[in-house]
């Protein structure tokens, strides 16, 4: 794709320059709107409204929605009023939505302007539901039926009303707005008799979510039942929308991108990567840095305690960077596998006994096989080969067990934090690595020292 698209770009170039408009639009209708905007999005931006306006209309508004913000402002800032209705009539009510919400204020006014009533009332009624909920990324473009239609009628008015609805596929049952069920276009073309209610055909156990659930969660059911749309009710159980499978695809998308930086110790970005300029990367990455820096004077305090008993055993120090970093992998390890499981709905903080002992039972093995391999790397490298006469059996076992005792709670601290932090209403990718390797430095240091004082001194 990456190589087809630098060809395009390339291609059309070329043309620009030896303006062949129409060769232009015959290679443009030919190609997906996402992969339009991508060729749009690596050209001048000054060439970009011609490009534009070769497309035809329907085709104009589906690549407009693919577009990033900057260039859909870009565009809204350099067309007539005449083309910018044309487009915002034209898009669904969802991606509508996600277009006045990305743009400044004065782009909205005119946006809001533009579209036609029936459009501007029902963007307004989409952007009232709280952010991140279903509510607010569904679309009111939904095919329904009365469950007295007969299947001929019920296909004449999918045929009649389909082409403006996002998708036809699966279709709903109503009556005043309560949903009573749905039905399938396959249903509708297979049955053997035209004059059949839909309410005879139309499958009546049907999974709905509310306008307030948590878009994540949505996503999550559409992905486990497989559905190509999922009915969203509202608060007095009337239907007002659907949430269709590309919109839960965008935000396990944006979800996922957000856990990953969260936990790798940054500020969530709404830009991609190149979007971003240092100042932005700065402004997101600092924060979590300056805290991290901060934290990691309890470290600092602790080594400069057993400043004295380092003097004596000056040796210990040579392993405390080997310590550390186990306790901060193994931490991890359990954080990220936890913090996964809490994003798929797979555990509940209910599970927590359940999980502290699967992560203890872990933590004793990882621990006694890590132990048994340093003891070797300690008194067959360090001690033979370096030939450091100063480690000494007893050295080694301290370093071995307090490597042990390390990963053990390194692996207890990854697993309940995250779930603690679930439980409060955080988000848990919030503790994750920097975060737990911060907090399992300072205690494989404590009981490092701790056994050493205990051993050695």
């Amino acid at each position: 794709m990456t190589t087809r698209n630098v060809t395009l770009e390339k291609t059309i170039r070329k043309l620009l320059d030896e303006k062949k408009y129409q060769t232009l639009k015959d290679i443009l209708v030919t190609l997906e709107p996402a992969d339009i905007s991508a060729v749009f999005e690596e050209q001048d931006e000054e060439r970009v409204p011609l490009l534009f306006r070769l497309l035809p209309k329907e085709l104009a508004a589906e690549s407009f929605a693919e577009l990033e913000p900057e260039w859909q402002e870009l565009l809204i800032r350099g067309f007539s009023d005449t083309e910018l209705r044309e487009v915002v009539n034209e898009l669904y009510v969802d991606d509508a939505v996600d277009l006045v919400e990305e743009m400044p204020a004065n782009v909205v006014k005119r946006i809001l302007a533009q579209a036609d009533p029936q459009m501007r009332k029902e963007i307004n009624a989409v952007l009232q539901y709280p952010e991140n909920s279903a509510g607010s990324i569904m679309t009111t473009e939904y095919v329904s039926l009365r469950p007295g239609m007969t299947v001929a009628e019920a296909l004449n008015r999918i045929r009649t009303t389909g082409v403006d609805k996002e998708t036809i596929y699966t279709c709903y049952v109503t009556s005043e707005r309560n949903l009573l069920g749905t039905v399938s276009v396959k249903d509708l073309l297979l049955s053997d008799d035209d004059a059949r209610p839909v309410s005879q055909i139309m499958d009546e156990h049907v999974i709905s979510v509310n306008t307030l659930t948590d878009q994540e969660t949505v996503a999550q059911m559409l992905s486990k039942y497989n559905f190509i749309a999922l009915p969203v009710l509202d608060q007095d159980g009337r239907m007002v929308g659907i949430v269709t499978f590309d919109d839960a695809i965008d935000v396990l998308v944006e979800e996922t991108t957000e856990d990953i930086e969260k936990m790798a110790g940054m500020l969530p970005s709404d830009k991609t990567y190149l979007r971003s300029s240092s100042w932005d990367l700065f402004l997101h990455r600092i924060p979590w840095l300056a805290l991290l820096m901060v934290s990691a004077t309890f470290t600092g305090m602790i080594i400069t305690g057993f400043e004295s008993a380092l003097a004596a055993q000056v040796v210990l120090t040579a392993f405390i960077p080997m310590l550390m970093d186990t306790g901060g992998n193994s931490g991890s390890q359990a954080s990220v596998t936890i913090i996964r499981a809490l994003s798929l709905g797979e555990l509940e903080f209910s599970d927590a006994p359940r999980v502290i002992w699967k992560e203890v039972k872990t933590a004793v093995l990882c621990g006694l096989a890590l132990a048994s391999l340093c003891f070797l790397k300690i008194m067959l490298v360090d001690r033979m080969m370096l030939g450091n006469a100063d480690i000494s059996t007893l050295t080694a076992f301290v370093v071995c067990f307090t490597m042990a005792v390390t990963v053990l709670i390194a692996k207890l601290v990854g697993c309940t934090l995250p779930m603690a932090a679930k439980r409060a209403g955080f988000d848990p990718a919030v503790m994750a690595s920097p975060f737990i390797t911060t907090i399992v430095d300072a205690l494989s240091l404590l009981v490092y020292f701790g056994i050493a004082s205990a051993l050695l001194f």
